[in-house]
């Protein structure tokens, strides 16, 4: 029968949970930039097919937003769980651009979401838009920072 220590243990546990939030990451940065593509594409010419794609693509982006943030903050818990040791010796380092992240990024994205979904009848056309290219660049912006904090490991 296998053995397992606790190391053993919990690394198994961090990498079922990237695992499973690596399936949302790629989605959310794709699906951010296609939204405000078809958006632009709404605004510029009218035709409501585009709104409409818009609009049900971004359902399915607000599921797997909410999908994403949920593991990802199960991750960062397992730093501080899991990895005591290790967080102890890199936090000042490695939890700085983690902290950018959250405070810059993490809050642009996820107000600009709240806006994005609830603005459609509140907004004109062109706020809008802005507020779904802002998603978009919180969304990458919120990549940006958690590679550079994947880069140093």
């Amino acid at each position: 029968m296998f053995e397992f220590d606790v190391v053993t243990l919990s690394r198994l546990q961090f990498a079922l949970t990237a695992m499973y939030h690596f399936l949302f990451v790629p989605l959310t940065l794709g699906l951010a930039l296609l939204l405000a593509i078809m958006e632009s594409v709404y605004v510029m010419t009218g035709r409501v097919v585009w709104r409409d794609a818009t609009q049900f693509w971004g359902t399915l982006f607000g599921i797997n937003f909410a999908m994403g943030v949920a593991t990802g903050v199960t991750m960062e818990f397992q730093f501080g769980t899991n990895w005591a040791y290790y967080s102890h010796y890199v936090g000042d380092i490695f939890g700085a651009p983690l902290a950018i992240e959250g405070l810059m990024a993490f809050f642009l994205e996820a107000t600009f979401v709240g806006l994005f979904f609830f603005g459609w009848k509140r907004l004109s056309k062109v706020q809008h838009l802005v507020v779904t290219w802002l998603v978009a660049l919180g969304a990458n912006f919120s990549a940006l920072w958690i590679l550079v904090a994947n880069a140093w490991m």
